[in-house]
């Protein structure tokens, strides 16, 4: 960089930093115009979300005269889409971050046992943040959601008690997720919820095709139990220890079950925590439905940590020159 684009482009931050000084609303509402239109160039979006100041604009023409190369900020896609497994329609969320040129890893977000709602979604759009394309699945078909216990209870237990069911609309998933064309087919995850973190421990037990699962708050029973030599996934466990439905009993059976089966796992427990931590309404819906759920930011921030870790670990050990997304990006909110 030659000391004049060196010039410019700090008296363009210098611009920037102004906004907290000078608001300038009709400036503001011309650049959002323009913002909307030409999106993808840093400075336009960054005057039109930060309302600066009228100084803003000369320093910006200037930094565009230098010729200084303009970095592209991150554009996130989102596409509902609409696959079969025996027939049965199912209906998915994909997102992702055009903005990104090579193939990346794909992750598939199992829903809690509400169905495929506006959480699923939203951690796959976080999941696209990082930089991954990611897929929030159906497992109820035809895109079903549940807004009561008894309901919810009835939709997931048709799957669960039907494996094999279960693991055509999951590898159904998969297999869309696969053949996305911003995906590499062989670097694919998956992450469940609740009822969808039970699902991606039974598909890691059935040798399904996946790098790694992570289990948020996950059922950890089962009634086909990992065999020496079958998992060929590694397997992150993020439970809550103060979660009532899952017994200290079961979490023993759990461990000894992976270590018999050689599994490659690691299994974390949040003080404090409950069931469905990680969900934001969690609390509403407990003392609506007068059930232990309660939110726990400290462990929905840790968690999402520990999966951050998990996925940079894992797919980098694929292809060492080509390090996971997560490990160039910060996480929303973080």
């Amino acid at each position: 960089m030659t000391p004049l684009m060196a010039a410019c482009k700090s008296l363009f931050v210098s611009a920037v930093r102004l906004h907290f000084q000078i608001r300038n609303h009709g400036l503001c509402f011309l650049l959002s115009c323009l913002g909307q239109k030409f999106g993808a160039y840093l400075p336009v979006r960054l005057l039109a979300a930060t309302r600066l100041s009228p100084v803003a604009p000369l320093f910006l023409f200037i930094y565009l005269a230098s010729g200084f190369a303009m970095p592209a900020l991150a554009a996130l896609k989102t596409e509902v889409v609409e696959y079969k497994a025996d027939g049965t329609v199912l209906k998915g969320y994909l997102a992702w971050d055009d903005a990104v040129s090579s193939a990346r890893p794909g992750v598939l977000v199992v829903h809690e046992w509400w169905g495929h709602n506006e959480y699923a979604r939203m951690r796959a759009r976080m999941l696209a943040e990082l930089g991954y394309t990611a897929l929030a699945v159906d497992m109820y078909g035809e895109g079903k959601t549940a807004d009561h216990p008894d309901t919810a209870g009835k939709f997931s237990g048709e799957v669960r008690k039907n494996l094999p069911l279960a693991r055509k609309r999951f590898e159904a998933a998969l297999r869309l997720l696969r053949q996305h064309k911003t995906v590499d087919p062989k670097r694919i995850a998956a992450i469940g919820y609740c009822f969808g973190g039970a699902i991606v421990l039974e598909m890691a037990r059935q040798g399904v095709d996946l790098m790694g699962v992570v289990s948020f708050h996950g059922a950890l029973n089962t009634e086909h139990p990992a065999r020496p030599g079958k998992v060929k996934t590694r397997v992150l466990v993020l439970n809550g220890a103060a979660d009532p439905f899952i017994k200290p009993e079961a979490i023993e059976a759990f461990k000894k079950e992976m270590q018999t089966a050689g599994v490659d796992y690691r299994f974390i427990n949040y003080p404090g925590a409950k069931h469905a931590f990680t969900n934001p309404q969690a609390s509403e819906l407990g003392k609506k439905f007068n059930l232990p759920l309660e939110y726990h930011p400290e462990a929905d921030k840790q968690s999402w940590a520990e999966m951050r870790a998990f996925f940079d670990r894992l797919f980098t050990s694929v292809n060492p020159d080509r390090p996971a997304p997560g490990a160039r990006r910060s996480a929303p909110g973080a």
